[in-house]
């Protein structure tokens, strides 16, 4: 039996094969958790193949500044399932015009949007799930952030605003959550090839600078990061609560 038999869990956030939330869910799904998916309508058709062979699972057209559809995702696990153990997050966006030239010329409307979408929307969720995650005795919430939340990193900036909002947020939902036997942690992955990644300007020099610098000289795959899910997952992580964990070869640590 896998470490989360028994366990359902929702996946926010799967855009194609090469998502990490994509290797998350695989990894959740082979511990043994029954899951549910959202998708934006343009990713529908992705993850409708991705999912072809398992033609049970749930899945929900979600927009997550779209409160009705949010609620709708929620009510109907409600009906299903009745409970919720896993929650990932695994959602972010800035504008291409944020995320090149100078952070001080960043617009209004780009700002709103991007704490909207990347950070607001965790608490969003984990509001909708709190109800379900006290039916189940309890729950671990997953987000997804990266190091430029905390160090200056060329190419990312608005985004990087976004993370360190998404981080806090965390904190803060632990704090509360926390009574109720539900923890919030977010994973830091080091930079993966996934095509958000790909968006950010210089990302390709990135990795070439970890393998050269990092303490295990090595890039992270989207599996390393899964398996930090599926840990986070489980029973196992019962006392982890409001952390960002550091999946980067230890790149973080470096100077």
């Amino acid at each position: 039996m896998g470490t989360l038999e028994g366990k359902h869990g929702l996946i926010i956030g799967v855009a194609n094969h090469n998502s990490i939330a994509w290797s998350i869910a695989q990894k959740l799904m082979e511990e043994g958790a029954t899951l549910a998916f959202t998708y934006q309508n343009r990713f529908e058709k992705n993850i409708r193949k991705l999912l072809e062979d398992k033609p049970e699972t749930p899945l929900y057209p979600c927009d997550v500044q779209n409160d009705e559809e949010m609620d709708a995702v929620f009510q109907s696990l409600t009906d299903s399932w009745g409970k919720l153990d896993i929650l990932l997050h695994a959602v972010a966006f800035a504008s291409p015009d944020a995320l090149n030239g100078r952070f001080i010329d960043t617009k209004r409307s780009d700002f709103l949007t991007s704490l909207d979408i990347s950070a607001y929307s965790l608490v969003s969720a984990a509001h909708r799930a709190e109800p379900l995650m006290k039916a189940a005795g309890g729950g671990s919430i997953i987000t997804l952030t990266y190091q430029a939340s905390q160090w200056v990193t060329p190419g990312y900036n608005l985004m990087a605003i976004a993370k360190s909002a998404l981080e806090a947020g965390v904190r803060y939902l632990a704090s509360e959550m926390g009574p109720n036997n539900i923890r919030v942690n977010a994973i830091s992955a080091g930079p993966v090839r996934t095509i958000s990644a790909m968006g950010v300007p210089g990302v390709r020099d990135f990795f070439s600078d970890i393998e050269q610098f990092a303490p295990m000289r090595r890039n992270i795959t989207a599996n390393d990061v899964a398996e930090m899910a599926a840990f986070l997952s489980s029973d196992g992580a019962r006392n982890i609560a409001g952390q960002v964990l550091y999946v980067d070869s230890g790149t973080s640590i470096m100077a």
